[in-house]
C-alpha cells in the first residue's frame, strides 16, 4: 500500500468487486424509480372553473356550426344558389333585383324612392293568398283587394307616366288644378276638401250622394252654372248665416211637393198648410192656410 496513490488491487481483488456489484444491481427492482405524488408533480391543463368555460365555449361553437349548417342548407334549396349563380334572382350594379321565377314572399319592406315593375313584353303577377295586397311606404298606403283597389294618404298622391314624365293624375293643389284622367267621368269620394269644383263648359257637373250632402265654404259657397238643379230623395235645407241670394229665375215644380186630395185638405186636422209669399225687396215668408182663397196678409212679422 502506498500513500502516494490509489491502491492498486489484484486481478482476483477486481473480479470479486465486479462480480458484487453485478450482483446488487440485478437485485434492486427500484433502480430510477421516483415516488409519483399529486402534491410533487407541476398542475397543467384546465381545471375547475377554466374547465367548465372551455366546455361552454365548445358547446356554443358547435350550436353556431349547427345553425350555420341549416341556414346554408336553406340558401341552397330556397334561394338556389349553386357554383353557376343564383337559378331565382339576379342582383344587378344599378341595385336592381330581378326575380326569374315565380317568388312566394310574405311582407316586403323597400327602400326609400324603390320601384316595383316588369319586363317591357310580360306582365307583373301579384296575387295574394285569401288577403289583400298591400303597399306601404311611410303613411301612403296602395291596398289591392279582389273587388276594389284603394290608395290612402295623408301627403297627397300623384300619378306619373314613366316614359314622357307627364302627370297623369295628381292632388297637389298648390301646382296645378286637380284635373281627372282622361277616361275617369266619376269621382267617389267620402270628404274632400277644395277651393273650385267645376265641369267642362259643354258637359254637366252632377253630384250624387246616398245620404246626405253637406257643402261648407270658409268664405262662402258660391255656384254658378248655365242652369242649376237640385234633386232631393228627402229635405233640401239652406242655411246661411247673412243671407241666401238667388238670382236669377227661380221654379219650383210643385209635382214634386207633396198634397193632399181637395177633399181633406181642410177637414184633416193632421194637416198643416202653408202659402209661400215673397215681398217687394224678394224676401219669402210662409203664412199658414186656414181657409180658401187665402191671401199672403199677416199679423207675423
Amino acid at each position: 500500500q502506498s500513500s502516494n496513490g490509489p491502491v492498486k488491487k489484484s486481478m482476483r481483488e477486481k473480479a470479486v468487486e465486479r462480480r458484487n456489484v453485478n450482483k446488487e444491481h440485478n437485485s434492486n427492482f427500484k433502480a430510477g424509480y421516483i415516488p409519483i405524488d399529486e402534491d410533487r408533480l407541476h398542475k397543467t391543463g384546465l381545471r375547475g372553473r377554466k374547465g367548465n368555460l372551455a366546455i361552454c365555449v365548445i358547446v356554443v361553437l358547435f350550436i353556431l356550426a349547427i345553425i350555420n349548417l341549416i341556414i346554408t342548407l336553406v340558401i341552397w334549396a330556397v334561394i338556389r344558389i349553386g357554383p353557376n349563380g343564383c337559378d331565382s334572382m339576379e342582383f344587378h350594379e344599378s341595385g336592381l333585383l330581378r326575380f326569374k321565377q315565380v317568388s312566394d314572399m310574405g311582407v316586403i319592406h323597400p327602400l326609400y324612392k324603390s320601384t316595383v315593375g316588369g319586363r317591357r313584353n310580360e306582365d307583373l303577377v301579384i296575387t295574394g293568398n285569401n288577403q289583400p295586397i298591400v303597399f306601404q311606404q311611410g303613411t301612403t298606403k296602395l291596398s289591392v283587394e279582389k273587388d276594389k283597389t284603394s290608395i290612402t294618404s295623408d301627403i297627397g298622391m300623384e300619378f306619373v307616366d314613366p316614359r314622357t314624365q307627364n302627370t297623369l293624375f295628381s292632388t297637389d293643389y298648390e301646382t296645378h288644378e286637380f284635373h281627372l284622367p282622361n277616361g275617369v267621368k266619376i269621382l267617389n269620394v267620402q270628404k274632400a276638401s277644395t277651393e273650385r269644383i267645376t265641369s267642362n263648359a259643354t258637359s254637366d257637373l252632377n253630384i250624387k250622394v246616398d245620404g246626405r250632402a253637406i257643402v261648407r265654404g270658409n268664405e262662402g259657397v258660391f255656384i254658378t252654372g248655365k242652369t242649376i238643379e237640385f234633386r232631393m230623395g228627402g229635405n233640401m235645407e239652406l242655411k246661411a248665416e247673412n243671407s241666401i241670394i238667388l238670382n236669377g229665375t227661380v221654379m219650383v215644380s210643385p209635382s214634386r211637393l207633396p198634397s193632399s186630395s181637395y177633399g181633406e185638405q181642410f177637414n184633416n186636422g193632421n194637416w198643416l198648410r202653408f202659402k209661400l209669399c215673397m215681398c217687394a225687396d224678394g224676401t219669402l215668408f210662409k203664412v199658414q192656410v186656414t181657409g180658401h182663397n187665402m191671401g199672403c196678409q199677416t199679423s207675423v212679422n
